[in-house]
């Protein structure tokens, strides 16, 4: 979750990267940017993507049956491939609360231009097929066809707050320098402030995210972080809108270093994203079954 944009090497990486169809054999690739026309149905600001729901459920929005049965889980894809072409309207300020931020930002990429949004994305699809396997509802604040950018972090929060997530995660990758590695997991701090305030949702929060840090790590074999987070794979922060703005347990999780060779190396591993989705559904359902 990089807050830089990618730099001109990562983004022509990318350009090459998606042209040989790269990223370790992945299932499920981003599609092709949406059009702003089909993206626009979905909202007045034409970029928020609209509730996407679980091919499991019904007409009636009911999911199959199984532990999770009435439970919904939203499921966060960090970033979006289109947001390199939409500079200005990633860059347009939105209120988190505290204080303004970027409506969201690039993400990060590894050095041969495997980029966060697609990596988000993949693990995101595994990770309902497990949760659905399980009898949750879930939704996505985006999918691979829409929408062209975004949503913002402001969005991405209502998203989950307006479909009563009994859980939500989002989901990203770090950009940090080699030699940093691990993964962490990112709980909402105390804020009350304008729009936001967390305090109903820190106790179930940290829970969440300390189960799925815990099955994380024992699913994927991914140590914790090494350069946040003082080695217990946990971080508190109050300077970001998905969780600043959310009112329902939510938190954020860094699967590894996509600047790091080690972790590019299983970040790009089709075989290692399904660990690292089996090891967030299995935080998930043990949350939602003590819930």
């Amino acid at each position: 979750m990089a807050i830089a944009a990618l730099v001109p090497g990562a983004l022509l990486g990318w350009v090459v990267y998606e042209a040989v169809g790269g990223g370790g054999g992945a299932e499920h690739p981003a599609a092709a940017p949406a059009s702003r026309t089909s993206a626009a149905s979905s909202g007045a600001s034409g970029n928020s993507a609209s509730p996407t729901g679980s091919a499991a459920a019904d007409a009636k929005g009911q999911s199959a049956a199984g532990p999770l049965a009435g439970k919904v889980v939203v499921i966060d894809p960090g970033h979006n491939p289109g947001n390199f072409r939409h500079t200005t309207e990633i860059n347009r300020q939105v209120d988190i609360g505290t204080n303004k931020k970027e409506c969201d930002t690039t993400g990060t990429s590894t050095n041969d231009g495997y980029t966060e949004a697609r990596f988000t994305l993949d693990v995101a699809h595994r990770l309902r097929t497990l949760l659905e396997k399980q009898g949750a509802t879930v939704k996505m604040t985006r999918d691979g066809n829409s929408p062209a950018w975004g949503p913002c972090v402001d969005e991405r929060a209502r998203f989950g707050n307006n479909a009563r997530a009994d859980a939500a995660i989002s989901i990203h990758a770090d950009g940090s320098a080699e030699g940093d590695r691990g993964f962490h997991v990112i709980l909402p701090g105390s804020v009350h402030a304008g729009a936001a305030d967390t305090r109903k949702i820190i106790k179930p929060s940290t829970d969440l995210g300390t189960r799925i840090a815990d099955k994380f790590q024992r699913d994927t074999g991914e140590p914790p972080s090494n350069y946040v987070g003082k080695g217990t794979g946990l971080v508190t922060r109050t300077d970001l809108g998905g969780l600043n703005l959310s009112t329902v347990p939510k938190v954020f999780i860094e699967c590894g270093n996509m600047r790091d060779s080690k972790d590019a190396a299983l970040l790009t591993s089709g075989a290692w994203r399904q660990k690292a989705a089996q090891g967030m559904s299995d935080g998930i359902v043990s949350f939602l079954r003590e819930s």
